[in-house]
């Protein structure tokens, strides 16, 4: 497995961190031209290689005979990398990979061998979907794990086999064949759009998300997703939630209503979706406010979290405010923007608690980039209601950002490429100024922000910045 990363067609000369100053600019107006996203795509990717190199290196400190069956899946997933390496690597780019094999590779470095055996049979049904989509005649063995046998970016097989079961998956003229003890043999096959089908209804396939830039899949059954409504803790095991027919059709329904609106908000909106590769569902938040939560991974370039929202518009929205998140990230794996420490003690207007810079940083660039949505969805709307709705929100994610530029910019450890960064930030806030917002809006703006001072200051004061 080489860790060549892809090629970004026609980007600017780049500096030695991998992105050219244009670049940065383009970034920190919330933008980015289709070569910039590329490359920032490519950084990830080559990262999730050389980390799955990593992983694979560091098998023999498995216990034996995880050890050995891992050995096994490894050389399928090499082969079909050499096979097909465009095919396979949509496997293992698929985000979740990455959330997967970060803490495969972290149990393993720190000694946990015997605590990383179990999600290390995952590494079977990842080996079988690469080999799969390479078009691979393979016969390998997986292992049941939480009642399932997954196989990445394709599906999922439930069975009441005890975790530990041995599977036998045989793929021959393009057709997988899978056989547990004492259960009938189930087979798979590609339906005319390349989704792989089963007559079983054990066999859930995965559900795309279409008619944006690319197909991005709602995914609900991947093991190496974050547990529903909660971050994952290490031992924890994979949420057995699957979406009900009805609850992919309300997903699908959001989504198709949602790509209007990002185009609407914006070509840059429109075209970072190309960075989405998955939703993945979580339940709704607890506590009984029925608010929306949305998050990304930095092990999880091109995944989005998310509970299901009560609209469209704040499905843009939350989709604009993620990838703004994904986008930084991947900027600074390349482009180092700050050597501030990673103390909380910053003020963010829309945190209740101290920020590190990074959070800071991270906070202002999503909020930048939707008080631009907003401010395009206000002024392109018909429905009157909608319209005031969307300059409310402009107006309060622009007073926002403004209230905290000055302390991006006064950073004294801004390295020179994040001084063009939060520059092209400050020039983005700029011109967000005009059209003028309607002036009860922007009153109401302020007032907030001036109170979430106040009250962030009489709790946080002694030793933050504001």
């Amino acid at each position: 497995m080489t860790a060549t990363p892809d090629p970004s067609g026609g980007a600017p000369r780049r500096t030695p961190g991998g992105l050219s100053r244009e670049q940065l600019a383009q970034l920190g107006r919330t933008g980015g031209e289709p070569a910039t996203l590329a490359t920032l795509a490519a950084g990830q990717h080559t990262h999730r290689l050389l980390l799955l190199r990593v992983l694979l290196d560091a098998l023999p400190a498995a216990p034996a005979p995880a050890a050995a069956l891992a050995r096994e899946h490894a050389a399928l997933l090499e082969s079909a990398e050499r096979a097909g390496p465009e095919a396979a690597r949509r496997v293992l780019f698929y985000p979740l990979t990455g959330t997967w094999a970060e803490r495969c590779a972290h149990l393993l470095a720190t000694g946990a061998g015997r605590d990383a055996a179990r999600d290390l049979a995952h590494l079977g049904g990842l080996a079988a979907a690469s080999a799969l989509r390479a078009g691979l005649d393979f016969r390998v063995r997986v292992a049941v794990a939480d009642g399932r046998l997954a196989l990445p970016t394709l599906g999922a097989l439930n069975t009441h086999a005890p975790d530990g079961t041995p599977a036998e998956l045989a793929a021959r003229d393009g057709r997988l064949t899978v056989r547990l003890p004492g259960d009938a043999p189930v087979t798979l096959g590609r339906d005319p759009a390349g989704h792989w089908r089963s007559t079983t209804p054990r066999w859930l396939t995965l559900h795309t998300l279409d008619g944006g830039p690319r197909p991005v899949l709602l995914d609900d059954l991947d093991p190496g997703r974050p547990a529903p409504g909660r971050a994952t803790r290490p031992g924890d095991g994979p949420p057995r939630h699957a979406l009900r027919p009805t609850e992919r059709a309300h997903w699908s329904r959001l989504w198709h209503d949602a790509l209007p609106l990002l185009r609407l908000g914006g070509a840059a909106r429109a075209a970072e979706l190309t960075l989405l590769n998955c939703i993945v569902p979580l339940l709704r938040p607890t506590g009984g406010h029925g608010g929306h939560t949305s998050s990304t991974s930095p092990g999880a370039f091109g995944a989005v979290l998310a509970s299901t929202p009560p609209s469209a518009a704040l499905l843009a929205a939350g989709l604009t405010h993620e990838l703004q998140h994904a986008k930084l990230a991947a900027v600074g794996a390349l482009n180092p923007l700050h050597q501030q420490g990673p103390a909380a003690r910053y003020w963010a207007p829309w945190r209740p608690d101290p920020r590190p810079f990074d959070g800071l940083l991270h906070g202002a660039y999503a909020h930048l980039a939707l008080a631009g949505f907003w401010q395009r969805l206000a002024l392109g709307l018909d429905d009157p209601g909608a319209r005031d709705q969307a300059w409310a929100a402009h107006c309060r994610c622009h007073t926002q950002v403004g209230a905290v530029l000055p302390t991006l910019r006064a950073a004294r450890r801004l390295t020179d490429d994040g001084r063009v960064f939060v520059e092209a930030m400050a020039e983005q806030h700029r011109g967000l100024g005009s059209p003028a917002p309607p002036a009860g809006h922007l009153v109401r703006a302020r007032a907030y922000v001036e109170t979430a001072r106040a009250l962030w200051l009489r709790r946080h004061a002694r030793g933050t910045v504001t």
